[in-house]
């Protein structure tokens, strides 16, 4: 027997999936901020900083991206409550973002850094700017036109990751399908209109970090 497609029977249940994609733009955008400030503050201090402070962020930075983001959510919503640090849901699910962007976030900025030319540290110095003043004033727009499509690449990707949320009761798009198919049992249906939505979503975010981009950093790369 052929399977009859019934979108119909989500209509009742739009709020939900509204609530969700909300959920998943807000959440997205707020660990985007601290995110990418958290990887340019590390970067800076990889690339700059003393010895001992390379080191830790390094380990930070190594500790993130060789484990599953899945892991680093449940460590943080299951783990550090152990520990006397209980946060709900939302919470939870910002701090790992924001952990996770940033340690990705840190080696991109990081890779813009090191393609600076030497000659514009040598100019500062030469100067009398401190590292801190030629960071900020000379390096770190240039470095971050550069790697601007690669630091935006990683926060869609972020934002597609974040689906995982939803195994801690985050009310984000995938536990709003989650709900809807256990409620109407379309989860063929459900499932789909969360695919396109989360497409809708990656497509939109990529634009918008484009023009945005464009904006912050005019000038070729």
């Amino acid at each position: 027997m052929a399977y009859r497609l019934q979108f119909g029977e989500l209509l009742p249940h739009w709020s939900v999936f509204l609530e969700g994609t909300l959920f998943t733009i807000g959440l997205t955008a707020a660990s985007t901020l601290v995110g990418v400030g958290v990887g340019v503050a590390c970067a800076s201090v990889r690339a700059f900083g003393p010895r001992w402070s390379d080191v830790l962020v390094g380990a930070y930075v190594e500790l993130i991206r060789n484990t599953p983001f899945i892991v680093q959510l449940f460590f943080i919503f299951f783990g550090l409550p152990a520990l006397g640090l209980k946060m709900n849901e939302t919470q939870a699910a910002f701090l790992a973002m924001s952990i996770n962007l940033g340690a990705y976030s840190t080696e991109i900025v990081r890779s813009g850094l090191q393609a600076s030319p030497r000659g514009q540290m040598e100019a500062g110095l030469s100067l009398a700017l401190t590292r801190l003043q030629i960071l900020r004033h000379v390096l770190l727009i240039p470095a971050l036109r550069r790697v601007w499509p690669a630091l935006s690449s990683q926060i869609v990707i972020v934002m597609l990751g974040s689906a995982v949320v939803s195994q801690i009761s985050a009310e984000d798009l995938t536990y709003a399908a989650n709900l809807v198919q256990s409620r109407n049992f379309r989860a063929f249906e459900s499932y789909l209109l969360a695919t396109v939505l989360y497409l809708a979503l990656a497509l939109g975010a990529r634009a918008l970090l484009r023009r945005l981009g464009a904006r912050l950093f005019p000038g070729p790369a």
